[in-house]
């Protein structure tokens, strides 16, 4: 289902985006709200009953809208938020806006961004499959080099800090 192949107006493709990830987002949802539901009739109910289950999930319900939100922003948090939001129960009225943002944001991006990203790939796989497969593996090691480095500069605050709080003792 590649919107690129729509031959529609854009306003439609945006429109047809949100539906699908809509649909998507709400059912992961669900999913989780039943599942959460019927682990209550398993050996699960004490640890669902627990004070600091209740705590977490009463925290995911006041600040999750916005982690639900801009989950749509990313690549594979969006299904790990919707289905914590279900599993925690969220209340709808704060779930509802926040997917819907989101779902806007996610349709929006995918119908510019993702759809000029798809025919960019193509038409370089058609000009050499071999200079897209690098390009790939080159974007791929430049994010987990970025990542690597990103670690260790953490790391080298986290050591500093730890010196200096004992120095401080």
């Amino acid at each position: 289902m590649d919107p690129t192949t729509w031959n529609v107006p854009f306003p439609v493709v945006v429109a047809g985006l949100f539906v699908i990830v809509m649909l998507r987002a709400n059912g992961t949802f669900w999913l989780g709200r039943l599942g959460s539901v019927g682990a209550r009739h398993t050996r699960l109910a004490r640890l669902l009953a627990s004070p600091r289950y209740l705590r977490a999930a009463e925290w995911i319900d006041r600040y999750g809208p916005p982690v639900v939100a801009v989950s749509f922003l990313t690549i594979g948090f969006q299904t790990l938020a919707n289905l914590a939001a279900g599993v925690t129960g969220m209340k709808l009225r704060h779930y509802l806006p926040a997917v819907t943002i989101g779902c806007v944001a996610w349709a929006f991006l995918y119908a510019t961004l993702g759809t000029v990203g798809v025919d960019l790939v193509g038409d370089l796989w058609a000009l050499s499959p071999a200079l897209t497969i690098g390009l790939g593996v080159a974007v791929v090691l430049a994010i987990a080099g970025y990542l690597f480095w990103q670690h260790r500069v953490r790391s080298a605050v986290r050591a500093r800090t730890q010196r200096t709080d004992s120095q401080i003792a």
